[in-house]
């Protein structure tokens, strides 16, 4: 019967391009097993921790499916292009391949694995909804680090991953009207995106033209501070660039009973050198940062962050990168989103936003790194009209800013955010904490985004 079967097989398929060597003339069972071959791989023996980790992904191809309505975060990419290397198992499968050095031979600096994780947002929403743990973003961190080891890298990496460098200079030197004048002036403006490798359809961000916003004079509503102090973490977005997010967050900390402490020494988590593999880069912010948090943390100080994505990577990179610094659990503890320290107050109540309504887009960071159960819990006892979205915003850090990226940046903002402000209607509130999100919503849609801190401050008694 099986011989009879090959000739019909044979005359509609003479070039054994259909299942060959399953059936018909199988191969050995030995034949083409992964494993085997991948033991006598020099890359993978040279890096068994990683090559463990890129095989944690067994196909169950759920990164393909549309999740977002009902909060997922994977695989943003994919749901953009619909292309499978887009995807988050496309992506390990090149990366297996080029452990295992068969059909992508040229390591990490092969174009095949760039072509794979050119459109990876770095969201992070397979760190959680991958059913087997993959964590593609770090996984795209190492493959651009070893990329480029010892070696000139793309001007974006320097413009863009050191950009909180840059932030504290043009602050620090008051070179915000100077900067201003570069980033908006058309023509000139043209020229620094071109230069940065930044697409020509982004708005560029607007410095501060004073001092950075940690560095401020705040005029402060009246409060007893019974509740004693609570270090506020200036993120280098919220710290460089326009915006009363700071100012809100204090005068919120100030009616609530707390004494506010802005940290004003450079306390960097590394996020931008990490997004662009710049790891020897990112160890060395996180150990400065690590010398001003502890001490705040080990004075029993409760510290609270303001960006979703920079309060991540304590809880998530920090660990990875510097796995024995035992300080680096001890911050991560210390901590908190302002939704987790409200939280915990069991003696205040949010202001009533009965007859408002939100659409609340979190940071994927935030969704799939710290958790958004701390927000809704908050953002339900006001009793607002609440749109919580899944998916991701489609900025996502340096990604949509980047030249080449701009289309796919698009596309995922218009799977769930755009649709939802536009429905929602012109007098719905728009919440997001991190900065990407509020600056696509900016740069997309012509709307503002605001934060809890600013949301929460406006409608106090």
């Amino acid at each position: 019967a099986l011989s009879l079967f090959g000739q019909v097989k044979q005359i509609f398929d003479p070039r054994n391009l259909l299942n060959p060597g399953n059936l018909i003339d199988p191969e050995p069972l030995s034949a083409n097993v992964r494993i085997p071959q991948l033991r006598r791989s020099p890359l993978a023996m040279k890096d068994p921790k990683f090559t463990l980790a890129v095989h944690q992904c067994t196909g169950v191809g759920k990164c393909r499916a549309d999740t977002t309505k009902a909060g997922g975060v994977m695989c943003p990419s994919f749901q953009a292009t619909g292309d499978e290397k887009d995807a988050t198992r496309g992506r390990s499968r090149v990366l297996q391949e080029m452990l295992n050095g068969r059909l992508i031979t040229d390591g990490w600096a092969s174009s095949e694995v760039a072509e794979a994780l050119e459109l990876c947002l770095a969201c992070k929403g397979c760190r959680r909804d991958c059913p087997t743990g993959i964590d593609m973003a770090a996984y795209k961190s190492r493959v651009l680090f070893e990329k480029h080891r010892r070696k000139l890298r793309p001007l974006s990496h320097y413009a863009l991953g050191w950009l909180p460098t840059w932030g504290r200079l043009v602050t620090k030197l008051r070179l915000g009207a100077l900067g201003n004048f570069a980033l908006q002036t058309p023509g000139l403006s043209n020229i620094v995106r071109a230069f940065a490798g930044v697409d020509q359809r982004r708005p560029m961000p607007r410095f501060r033209t004073g001092a950075s916003a940690s560095h401020q004079h705040y005029e402060l509503t009246a409060g007893a501070g019974s509740r004693g102090p609570v270090a506020i973490w200036v993120d280098s977005f919220t710290d460089a660039f326009t915006g009363g997010q700071l100012v809100a967050l204090v005068n919120l900390l100030v009616s609530i009973g707390f004494i506010p402490r802005i940290i004003t020494q450079d306390a960097c988590c590394g996020l931008t050198w990490i997004t662009t593999g710049q790891l020897d880069g990112a160890r060395r912010q996180l150990k400065h940062a690590l010398d001003v948090l502890t001490p705040i943390v080990q004075e029993q100080i409760p510290i609270v962050g303001m960006e979703p994505s920079c309060m991540a990577v304590w809880r998530s990179d920090a660990a990875e990168l510097l796995p024995d610094d035992t300080r680096v659990p001890v911050v991560a503890a210390g901590i908190h989103t302002l939704a987790e320290l409200l939280g915990s107050l069991n003696d205040w109540d949010p202001p009533s936003l009965v007859g408002h309504t939100i659409v609340a887009q979190p940071h994927c960071h935030q969704s799939s790194v710290l958790g958004w159960e701390a927000d809704a819990a908050l953002l339900k006892r006001t009793g607002a009209n609440i749109t919580t979205l899944g998916g991701c915003c489609g900025l996502a850090g340096n990604f949509g800013v980047e030249r080449g990226h701009y289309e796919v940046s698009v596309k995922v903002a218009e799977h769930d955010l755009l649709p939802a402000i536009r429905a929602a209607g012109p007098e719905a509130i728009i919440l997001a904490d991190g900065f990407s999100c509020r600056k696509q919503v900016s740069d997309l849609e012509g709307s503002q985004a605001i934060t809890l801190a600013e949301l929460l401050v406006a409608h106090l008694s």
